[in-house]
């Protein structure tokens, strides 16, 4: 019951309380991103959500504009150039990540789920197994198991096999537990950084 009904009314309305709360930091965030560099505020992505199907997620702009272009790609790391002064601070902070309560009103995404990877990385959705498949079968989440055991130090087969793990467990007290290790990783801004090569080429789950 919990699943199939209240999870999203949960989500929408926590959703839609923390906008009117976060409000002012969203203002502030969105004129300071402005002022330091050209180019929009909200950066637009397109990710795999519930049953592989795409759709755009919002994030405040952290880097210079075309940085998935330049550099190291789809990775950043440690003192990346492409991130702005200001990028740094809401990275830090996860502030660039609460554009997705937005995602979450319309229905794209939960608060807690299997996070949407993007449409070709690690690949793409018929490139997954059956098994890897599972984690589609929910609303991806802003943040989620795989996220407080790891986040992005953990290689990409690993990810997915936490994602699965979740979707087969997914329950009102996980997602409690979720949520509480995800805000003290937050203030503790652990596992913020993507160390080494974390897209591994093997879909053995």
């Amino acid at each position: 019951m919990y699943l199939r009904f209240f999870k999203r009314v949960f989500d929408f309305l926590i959703a839609l309380v923390a906008v009117i709360v976060l409000s002012p930091v969203l203002f502030v965030a969105a004129i300071c991103i402005k002022i330091e560099s050209t180019g929009p505020v909200i950066f637009k992505q397109k990710r795999l959500g519930r049953g592989g199907k795409e759709f755009t997620i919002y994030k405040f702009r952290s880097m210079t504009v075309g940085a998935e272009k330049k550099g190291s790609g789809v990775y950043s790391g440690k003192d990346d150039v492409r991130v702005t002064k200001v990028g740094r601070i809401i990275r830090a902070t996860s502030i660039d990540e609460l554009p997705q309560l937005f995602n979450i009103i319309k229905g794209d995404m939960a608060i807690i789920g299997p996070r949407p990877p993007l449409t070709y990385h690690p690949w793409t959705y018929d490139e997954y197994t059956n098994q890897q498949k599972k984690m589609f079968l929910m609303r991806g989440g802003v943040t989620g198991w795989a996220q407080v055991n790891g986040r992005k130090t953990v290689e990409w087969n690993k990810r997915i096999e936490l994602n699965v793990w979740y979707v087969e467990h997914a329950g009102f007290l996980l997602d409690c537990k979720i949520f509480f290790k995800t805000i003290a990783s937050v203030f503790a801004n652990k596992d913020n950084l993507n160390v080494g090569e974390t897209a591994q080429k093997g879909k053995e789950v």
